[in-house]
C-alpha cells in the first residue's frame, strides 16, 4: 500500500469489504438430490440465510447467492450454493472469492463428512482432503490456501454399503428427526468462526457435552 493509499479516507464500502466472509455451502444441484447426505452442507446454507433474512438468488459467479449481516453492525456473510455438482465446486468458489475480493482465509466451506459420527459438527482450518472430491477441488482452485471447514458428520454407511451410494441418499428417518438440531449446531458454528475465530470456536464446539 502506497502512501496516497494509507491517507486516502477510507470508504464504507471498504470498510464493508475487510469485514466479508464468504460462505459456502457444498452439494449437488437439482430436487433430485437436495434430501442427500451429501447436501447437507447447502442444508446448513440455507438455515444460515433464514437466520440473517436473505434470499438466495442467481449471479454474476456460477452459483446462487444469499448476502446479509450478522447482526446490526456485524460482518458480511454471502452464503452461496454452487450451481455445478460438488466433484467441481472449486470453479465456483474461486470465481466468489474474485468478485467479492475476500481472501481464503475469510471463506468457510461447509460440507458432509463420513469420518464423523452423524449429529457431530467438527471445524478445521487447512489440512488434506480427506477423500472428499468438493474440498480436493476447492483446495486445488484456491491453491490450497487455509480456508476453514464446517465438517458436519453424517458417518459411516451401516454393513457393507458403498460410500458413494450411501452420500447420494436421503437421511434416514430418525436422522432427519435429528436434522435440524444438526443444521442449527453447524450454522452456530460458521456464526462462532466469524464472531470469535476459529479457536475460541473450536474450543466450544469439540469440548464434551
Amino acid at each position: 500500500m502506497g502512501l496516497l493509499d494509507r491517507l486516502r479516507p477510507r470508504r464504507k464500502d471498504d470498510a464493508v469489504a475487510d469485514n466479508t466472509w464468504l460462505v459456502v455451502g457444498l452439494g449437488n444441484p437439482g430436487p433430485q438430490y437436495a434430501g442427500n447426505r451429501h447436501n447437507v452442507g447447502q442444508m446448513v446454507a440455507d438455515e444460515l440465510s433464514a437466520r440473517i433474512g436473505a434470499a438466495f438468488k442467481t449471479h454474476k459467479t456460477p452459483s446462487r447467492v444469499a448476502e446479509g449481516f450478522l447482526g446490526p453492525g456485524g460482518p458480511k456473510l454471502v452464503i452461496a450454493k454452487p450451481n455445478g455438482y460438488m466433484n467441481v465446486s472449486g470453479g465456483p468458489v474461486s470465481a466468489l472469492l474474485k468478485y467479492y475480493s475476500v481472501p481464503v482465509d475469510r471463506l468457510i466451506v461447509i460440507h458432509d463428512e463420513l469420518d464423523i459420527p452423524f449429529d457431530t459438527v467438527r471445524l478445521k482450518q487447512g489440512g488434506g482432503h480427506g477423500g472428499h472430491n468438493g474440498i480436493r477441488d476447492v483446495s486445488k482452485a484456491t491453491g490450497a490456501g487455509p480456508f476453514t471447514r464446517v465438517r458436519v458428520g453424517i458417518g459411516r454407511p451401516p454393513g457393507r454399503q458403498d460410500a458413494a451410494d450411501f452420500v447420494l441418499k436421503d437421511f434416514s428417518g430418525t436422522e432427519r428427526q435429528a436434522l435440524p438440531n444438526l443444521l442449527s449446531d453447524a450454522a452456530d458454528a460458521v456464526e462462532a468462526i466469524v464472531s470469535e475465530g476459529i479457536v475460541a470456536a473450536q474450543q466450544r464446539f469439540h469440548s464434551p457435552a
